[in-house]
Order: C-alpha cells, then structure tokens, then sequence
C-alpha cells in the first residue's frame, strides 16, 4: 500500500506550462517570510479535491511537506477551490556549489470530464519560496480588446507590485531589463503578452542569467512567475577591469568576420546566393582582455576547420548529366561502399521533382537492402543515387546486433580520419578544392568502449573562393570496430556562383558595421570544472560517465566559479539581418532587401492628428519614408492600400508566396510583376478574395476612393456579401444616391470605422494616406469586437 502512495505521488507535471487569466489583484496581498508562510500553511486549508491521497508522506527529508506546498501554493496564487491537486512531483536541482529540492504541483479543473484549466506551482522544499507559476484557463468568452487595455509600461508596474508580494527579500537585487521581451513593432492584435524580466544585480554589476520574469497579458493579468535564482554561487572580487572603451578596442581586435553565402528564404523570384559577413558574438574577460570561449556553445562534435582544402586542385571532374538506369545505380552503390554478399535488393524507387529554391529538374534513385543470417534479418542499408549523374547522395547501413563485434575499437581516430578524407575525395572529386575537413577534438573519443560510442563522425565544410556554404554539409560515419564507413552524405545545393571571386569590403569595415550592431554588455556568467579521484575531468566525459552508470554525482568534486566577462550582445532590431559583403549595407535575411539598422523616421508627421497610427503603417513598412517624409495628405495608392490590409490581417507578418510564384510563374495580375515590391501582398490579396482579377489590371499606382476602400475594408471583416443586401441598413446619408457600395458604407460607418463629413459620405473622395492609415486603425479596433464567442447550450 505505501508503495502504491509514492506511485500516486511521483505522478508527472502536464506536459504544457500553460497559461491563466488570473488576474494579478487576485494574488497574495501581503510580504510574509518563509518562516511565515511555513506557519501559515500548517493552518491553511488544503484542495477540495480527492485527486491524490492525502495520506501520502514524501520519502525525503525536507522542511515542507507535500500539505504544506499545496497551502503554500494556494496562497501564493490564489488557486480557485475547483482546481483540485492531481500531481505533485518533489525533485532535487543541481546548483553551482549545493542542491535545492522542489515541489512541482499540477492543479486542474474539469467539469464533466473536460479539461477548463490547469496551474502549475513550484514551491522551494525547504524554504517554502514561490519559485514558479504558470497557468491555463480554458474561457471561450475571453476577448482581448484592440488596442490594448495594458501597455508595456503599466505592466511593468504590475509585476513590480507582484514582486513586491512575491518575493520581497530579492526587489533590492534586480534590476528591470529594458530590452528582454520588448517588442519592436507595435501590436496588431489585443492577444499580446509583456515579458518582463529583471536581472539579479551583483556589485552593481547585472548576472543575466540569474532573474525574475513574468508575463503580463494586455487584461493587466501575470499570467505566468519564474524565480531563476542560485544563492550558491562566488563571485569574485573585482578591484580592477577594463573600462568600456577599452573593452570596445579589445573586442574590435578579437572580432574575426567570416565571408558566408547566405540564401534569403522569402525571395520573389528566382532564389540568388548572397555574400555576407558573418560575425559571431564573443565575449573577453573583463579584466585582462582576453578572448573567452562562447559559454553557451555546444562541445558535441566539436573540431577545427582545416586551413586548407583537401587538395589544390579538383582530382576529377563532375559527372555529365544523363540517365541513369537502376542497375547502374545499384552498381555505383556497391563499387562505393562495402555490402555484405548476403545483401538482398528489396527496395527500389525513382522518382523526379523541380527543386523549389533553384528552379532545376531533379531525380534520384532511393534504394535499400537487407542482410539475413541463418533466415534471419540482421541489418539493412539504403542509399539514394542521383538520377542524371550517378553521383551517391547518401548511403547508410545498420546491424541489428553488434554480437561478434570486437572488445575494443580497432580503428584510432586517425586511420578514420583518413578514410572519411578519402571516402569525400573519391564520392566528389570535382569539389575537392573547395571542401575542408573538420578535424574531431580526439577528447571527444576518450573511452569509445567505456560509454558505448563505437563510431567516429566526421564532416567537411564546402567553401567557395573562401566563402562558407552554409546550407550545403557532407558527412562521413566511420565504425570503430570494422573500420567500414556506415554512414554518408551529401546534400549540395545547385545554386549559381560567380566564375570569380567578388570584391568585397575591407574587414575592419565589416567589423565596424557588426559592432554596430551589437551592444557591449557586462555581465558575469558561470565556468565549471570536475574532478574524480583528484584527477580534472572534462564535462564531455564526466557527462558520458554519469550517464553510463559509472560514476555517482556525488563522487565527482565539482567547482563552479563566476567570471567577469565583456560579450557582445545583440541591439533590438525588428528583422533579421546579414551584411552586404560587396556593398558593406544591411539586407534583410528573409527578403534580401536592402534596409538599415536605424529605421528612418518621418519627420511630417509630428503633430499631425493621425500621428500615432502613421507611426504603425510606417513602423510594418506599409507606407515609404522618402527623404525622412511620409506625406500623410497625399493620396495612398491601390498598392499601399493592399499592403496595409494583408499586413493587418496577418499580424504584420509578410505572406510567403507558393514556390511557383517564387520561381517567376505568370502573374495574376500584368502590371504586378513578380519583382513588383507588391507582388506578394496583391496575390495574398487575391488569394483570400479580398479582391479581384477583373480585367486582368491592377493599377497600383492608382488612386482609391472612399467607396473603394469601403468595400474592401467589409470585405476583409468578412461582410461582403451581407453588405450586397443594403436595404437592412439604415444609412441616410445625404449623398446616398452617388454611393455605389451603399451596404458597405453603411457597415463601416456604423463601426465608426469611417466617418461622414456634415453628413455626406463622399464616395468619390480620394483617400490621404494619413485617412487609410485611420481607417486600417479603427479595422483592427472593430475585427477584436467583433470577434464572437460561441454559443453554450
């Protein structure tokens, strides 16, 4: 029976971190201590629910009982007495120098057998601090109002006084961190959550990676608490360290920008390669100047990039294209790669397509075999063959079992090496010039037979003219205890390059322009070292040991120590960016458009009485700034007119265009050409009927009226067609006669989406862009009230 208890117990979290609609009001209102609150949840009064055995008692010694979490808890959030306790986990995390344990309480609501709602609240074991929430409520009649009820500003207070509730002891050690979770573009929708963070401060000095964050939604609700927070941690005095300037000049120094090809991914047209300069953030010790390691970087299969490439010169040439049949496939596979004589065909597929990004025709052959043994299948192999040159794609065999297989690996690291090397060499010998090979750091294979890792893996960088490709890889897999490669691939992309080498700028100026995009931050972080039996112990083959069972934790002597670093960090910018290798300018990575770093502003616009909603056509892009002007009372165009609505209705997101449409297939319309920057809003236009083909013209130059502008705005609130049905709307307009979409005028008035002058509707009128920037404004306002909730029966 006891048994049986700790079973109900050790009852896993919910999957999900989920969301509530709790409103902060609802929480604790007053600042206990931990002592405090331990006292108080000996009184409290536990879950209306039966979900879990009271009777139940933890199988550790701890300070706060499985009871006494759940008080805590409720207290804390304020859980509803229909939230029944269903899952309670009690587990021990690993700090710098110590361990804490937690509990993990999963709280949910069902009515009828469905599932309405769910908190889950982590509580310190010991201390009984709030150490996490977050919460999900299933309200169909929840309906966030647009524009937003709580902007980022007044939700910032109320996680200040929730804090302030929560955890008091720690609002003298933290600092608000202005640009974590800030959104750059202003909100298009009212389902907006604030993320706040503030950073743990430590000798005036911000540790990033201890902090307080919370969501506040735009109801004005916390919607979610984390307490990430290690009281273990040593950090070092600090008498003296680099100043900022000078910290600025070692960080210019150590900054090495790589030449990359880069493939926009949203592109009209035709995809082209692009030439960047790709630099990484890195990061130097604050005192000494030093070049540190990125702390964040993952070891797993880690190496050095080869100075040179396998050979000066290519070793053969690229297979012509023709056709190649399956037996010629199979053939190629086999003078490749070593298959056992018991190897049985028992898979062939053709199969042709036209590759998406380049536009070029494709076909491969997808083969597999099966080994038997006594009647027995005991392994498999496939492999994919290019169609039109015979050149292998990929390869890759596996044994069932591993019986017979030697004690130890008879392969070293170098022999492997070698017969990756020449595996490439001889599988694409018109490439050899431009690949490098990735030399293994041999630490990662210290002990292959010990953690069970019998295979050596290798991969190989292609450059052209000193350019990584960064979308193409080859990869080699060589069994240690055969000396057979296992595993092969290749996957090349077909694009065009240029015959020769591009001028690009000079690196300084590359390092100029990346430095100014990122900011210099100061900050400590974490380094970790092991020891077993007094010996150091690397963290890849102390992880491999703890997970093989041949070691305990507390075996291992660890010793964690914080360092003061200089890194660079990223500055807000609202889209992705590379850096123009030839022009040394910014283009975004998605479009490959040229932009900027500071986004113009328009200087006509101050005070003019439709300010704040040409800010956010021109904030989305949907309205040019030419010569810092937007020119509010010029007439908008057809094309700015589309490019306002798609953007509205898609949360601001560019629509991404079939790959037909990327490739240069007829478009819709014939004055919005594919290289037409309008092109994809007037086809996502078209797609959802916003509007229509008509004479096959568009005219986005061309001005729009108020009656045009009516019907689309109904349109895309999905009232058109009601709207053909005028004769239900009262609409007495003094100019009714000159309306020709009466229905639709009197849909968007009576929204106050639109507005009469001295009663006339004007349908005539041509709309200023300041006027569309309004009426798109008031759209956004109208779609969030009148989104419906269904009905309950």
């Amino acid at each position: 029976m006891r048994n049986d208890k700790r079973k109900k117990l050790a009852v896993l979290l919910s999957a999900a971190m989920l969301m509530s609609v709790l409103p902060a009001s609802a929480f604790a209102d007053s600042n206990r201590t931990p002592a405090e609150w331990s006292k108080l949840a000996e009184t409290a009064p536990a879950s209306g629910g039966i979900a879990m055995d009271e009777g139940v008692t933890a199988p550790v010694d701890v300070s706060i009982t499985k009871s006494k979490a759940e008080a805590l808890a409720r207290q804390y959030v304020s859980i509803p007495k229909e939230y029944v306790l269903q899952g309670a986990n009690l587990s021990m995390e690993l700090l710098a120098s110590g361990k804490r344990n937690a509990w993990g309480l999963d709280f949910v609501k069902k009515v009828n057998g469905k599932h309405l709602g769910s908190v889950y609240v982590r509580i310190h074991a010991d201390s009984g601090q709030l150490l996490e929430f977050s919460s999900y409520s299933d309200n169909a009649s929840s309906k966030p109002s647009y524009p937003l009820k709580v902007e980022r500003d007044d939700a910032q207070q109320i996680a200040l006084r929730f804090i302030q509730t929560i955890a008091a002891d720690y609002k003298d050690s933290i600092r608000y961190n202005p640009e974590y979770g800030l959104q750059l573009l202003p909100p298009l929708t009212g389902e907006v959550l604030h993320t706040l963070r503030y950073d743990r401060m430590v000798n005036g000095i911000p540790y990033v990676d201890n902090y307080i964050e919370l969501e506040v939604d735009s109801e004005g609700h916390v919607r979610r608490y984390s307490l990430q927070w290690d009281q273990t941690i040593v950090f070092p005095k600090i008498e003296a360290m680099l100043t900022a300037e000078q910290a600025d000049a070692k960080l210019r120094t150590a900054a090495a920008p790589q030449l990359a090809y880069i493939v926009p991914y949203n592109v009209q047209g035709k995809k082209m390669p692009k030439l960047s300069y790709e630099l990484l953030p890195i990061a130097i010790d604050a005192v000494t100047g030093e070049l540190k390691g990125n702390g964040n970087m993952n070891t797993y299969r880690a190496g050095a990039v080869s100075v040179t490439p396998l050979t000066e010169k290519p070793v053969g040439e690229e297979p012509k294209s023709g056709t190649i049949t399956e037996k010629q496939a199979v053939e190629a596979v086999k003078a490749a790669f070593k298959l056992p004589a018991e190897a049985e065909l028992n898979g062939s597929n053709y199969s042709e397509q036209t590759d998406e990004s380049t536009g070029r025709a494709e076909a491969f052959w997808n083969l597999s075999w099966t080994f038997k043994k006594d009647g027995k299948e005991t392994g498999s192999t496939s492999a994919s063959v290019d169609g039109h040159t015979g050149a292998i794609r990929s390869f890759n065999t596996y044994a069932y079992s591993d019986q017979g297989q030697a004690d130890t690996p008879k392969v070293p690291l170098e022999q492997a090496s070698a017969l990756a090397i020449e595996t490439v060499k001889k599988q694409l010998p018109w490439l050899t010039d431009e690949l490098y090979f990735i030399k293994p750091d041999p630490k990662q294979y210290e002990d292959m037979k010990r953690n069970g890792n019998g295979r050596f893996y290798f991969s190989f960088v292609h450059k052209i003219h000193g350019a990584v490709i960064e979308y193409d890889s080859i990869n080699v897999t060589v069994d240690s205890y055969s000396g057979e490669v296992v595993n092969y691939d290749a996957y090349l992309t077909g694009y065009e390059y240029p015959a020769k080498a591009p001028a690009v700028i000079e690196k300084d100026k590359a390092v100029a322009a990346w430095l100014d995009y990122y900011r210099t931050q100061l900050t400590y972080r974490l380094v970790q070292q092991f020891s077993w039996n007094g010996q150091p112990l690397p963290i890849e083959k102390y992880k491999l040991m703890l997970a093989a069972g041949e070691i305990k934790g507390d075996e291992v002597k660890a010793i964690t120590e914080a360092e003061l670093v200089y890194q660079l960090v990223p500055r807000l910018i609202d889209e992705a960016l590379f850096l123009d290798a030839e022009t040394g300018g910014w283009r975004n990575r998605e479009t490959g458009e040229v932009t900027q770093l500071e986004k113009p502003k328009a200087k006509d616009i101050e005070g003019h009485w439709a300010q704040r909603q040409l800010e956010l056509m021109v904030a989305y892009k949907a309205l040019d700034v030419k010569n810092g002007e937007v020119r509010p009372n010029e007439a908008v165009t057809r094309g700015e007119l589309i490019k306002m609505l798609v953007l509205a209705r898609s949360s601001g997101h560019s629509p991404v265009m079939a790959s037909a449409d990327r490739l240069g297939a007829k478009a819709s319309f014939n004055d919005v050409a594919a290289d037409s920057s309008y092109f994809v809003y007037v086809e996502s236009a078209l797609e959802q009927n916003l509007i229509d083909v008509g004479d096959g013209s568009f005219n986005p130059s061309g001005k729009v009226s108020r009656d045009e502008m009516a019907e689309l705005i109904v349109r895309a609130l999905g009232y058109n067609a009601l709207a053909n049905y005028d004769h239900i709307f009262k609409a007495s307009f003094k100019d009714s006669a000159q309306i020709e979409n009466k229905g639709q005028a009197a849909i968007v008035v009576g929204l106050q989406i639109m507005s009469l002058a001295d009663g006339k509707f004007l349908p005539k009128k041509q709309v200023t862009r300041g006027e569309a920037s309004v009426a798109f404004f008031r759209y956004l306002q109208s779609r969030a009230e009148l989104k419906e909730a269904p009905i309950r029966m």
